[in-house]
């Protein structure tokens, strides 16, 4: 996986230097969305391991799935992509793309994880805190997650804050075992 993603950065920082430039970072956030969306899918997936397709054939087959949602920078993008065999990387470069996307906009990711859902207030108010901690904007992406017990549980990069039953047991067997 870490060489996939290695192989992936100078595709994801080319296209994000292009977009940059042209203001266009949300345009190309969503074709490369969609293009890795388009590269999991089972049919396409087996398409590009073929080897009996030709480059044009493969990006005329990949052009036809998208329709005309491709710009002309896009497409060469894709032609690069399928040209030096790496249209298989696409989930990687749009996960490098929007990390920088993110940094240049100064929002951060954050996966948090409930064992009971929250509703819209709760959210605001923990994103409100989350947001005044890290001195950016927070982008959350909810989940629930019954084995918690009680509490949340938010990743945000590298940082784990962990308020949950199930965190706070653990740190407590921890403790009576020293």
């Amino acid at each position: 996986m870490a060489e996939a993603v290695t192989i992936a950065r100078p595709y994801a920082e080319a296209a994000f230097a292009f977009a940059d430039a042209g203001g266009t970072l949300a345009q190309w956030a969503q074709a490369l969305d969609a293009m890795a969306r388009l590269v999991a899918h089972p049919e396409m997936h087996a398409a590009i391991g073929n080897p009996r397709l030709t480059d044009e054939q493969l990006y005329g087959l990949y052009a036809s799935l998208c329709g005309d949602t491709l710009t002309a920078e896009m497409q060469n993008f894709v032609h690069v992509l399928i040209e030096n065999g790496r249209l298989t990387l696409a989930p990687e470069i749009l996960g490098l793309f929007l990390t920088l996307k993110n940094e240049r906009e100064g929002v951060v990711d954050a996966l948090v994880e409930s064992a009971l859902p929250l509703d819209a207030a709760q959210t605001a108010v923990l994103v409100a805190d989350l947001e005044r901690r890290f001195k950016r904007k927070v982008k959350p992406r909810v989940t629930v997650v019954k084995e918690l017990i009680g509490g949340v549980r938010v990743q945000v990069g590298d940082e784990v804050i962990d308020s949950s039953v199930r965190g706070q047991l653990a740190t407590m067997a921890a403790a009576l075992r020293n």
